[in-house]
């Protein structure tokens, strides 16, 4: 009986992509405007596909420019992350707000939650601190865009390629079988990252097998969603320093806590059942993506 031959590993042109990804960032970061939330998470969302990107070409890009650039996009998501964690706590004490008035009834004088809840001033003008930060994240990116323009990228070996997607699908199985066993917030953000990059990198080889790889993408885009809510509770509950003490006499601020990590829990019902689906032992990228690889 013969054989099917293995599968050619179809690879889209990765520099025009991920130069897109930077001249919408830079586009959207005007240093004389104050961001809105929206654009907030859209630019970190792109530095996150850039840096997945950039992951996937290391090998092709050599470490000192992998290096470079990384640090970049990754300098630009810094400054942003507490201008996002603060729009992420007011809208989701709001929600839990709504969803559980009662429990808010007891935090009516907590001085710490009316901050977070409290709504960001708007104004067309950045005050000094925040331009000099829109400034930096624009020279940045401008500077990254300019030295892409000389980078060479043109037909990327498919294999390269794959191998570098093949590493990236056996951190995130690790990751996962991690934060299986041990579920506590360190392991599970880790594991929430991983699946990002996988999901960035994979759909550089949609055309290899497009109706599989895109229902891989649709169910990693909902773990991704999970993961961010379930995190988003984590960083909340981080950010109001809350540690459980007998006799506090803190009964509003512990039932708000347990209320949030009931809110976790029900993320984790649907994140577990769909990554062993994808990541559970023995399985390879190949058997995942169902490719006829020729075997290494």
């Amino acid at each position: 009986m013969a054989t099917e031959p293995p599968q050619i590993i179809q690879v889209c042109d990765i520099k025009p992509v991920l130069s897109r990804y930077i001249s919408d960032a830079h586009m959207m970061m005007d240093p004389l405007l104050v961001p809105s939330d929206k654009t907030v998470h859209d630019v970190r969302v792109l530095m996150k596909k850039s840096r997945a990107t950039l992951k996937l070409i290391r090998t092709i890009l050599g470490e000192k420019t992998f290096a470079k650039e990384y640090s970049t996009f990754r300098d630009v998501g810094r400054i942003m992350r507490s201008w996002r964690e603060t729009s992420v706590h007011r809208k989701l004490l709001k929600n839990l707000r709504k969803k559980y008035p009662v429990v808010f009834k007891g935090l009516l004088d907590d001085v710490t939650i009316n901050d977070l809840l409290s709504k960001k001033e708007s104004s067309k003008n950045p005050v000094s601190g925040l331009k000099e930060d829109l400034n930096t994240i624009s020279v940045l990116l401008h500077k990254s865009l300019y030295r892409l323009r000389f980078i060479k990228l043109s037909n990327p070996d498919s294999q390269i390629i794959f191998d570098e997607l093949e590493k990236t699908y056996d951190d995130v199985a690790h990751c996962f079988l991690k934060a299986r066993n041990y579920p506590v917030s360190a392991n599970i953000h880790d594991f929430r990252k991983r699946v990002k990059d996988f999901l960035y990198q994979i759909s550089f080889i949609r055309s290899t097998n497009p109706k599989i790889v895109k229902n891989i993408e649709k169910r990693l885009d909902s773990l991704g969603q999970n993961l961010g809510k379930y995190n988003d509770h984590s960083v909340l509950i981080a950010a109001l320093d809350y540690k459980y003490k007998r006799g506090s006499g803190r009964d509003a601020i512990d039932n708000l806590i347990l209320v949030m990590k009931q809110e976790q829990d029900s993320y984790l019902l649907k994140i577990w059942p769909s990554s062993y689906r994808i990541f559970q032992p023995g399985m390879k990228l190949a058997d995942v993506l169902k490719l006829k690889v020729t075997p290494k």
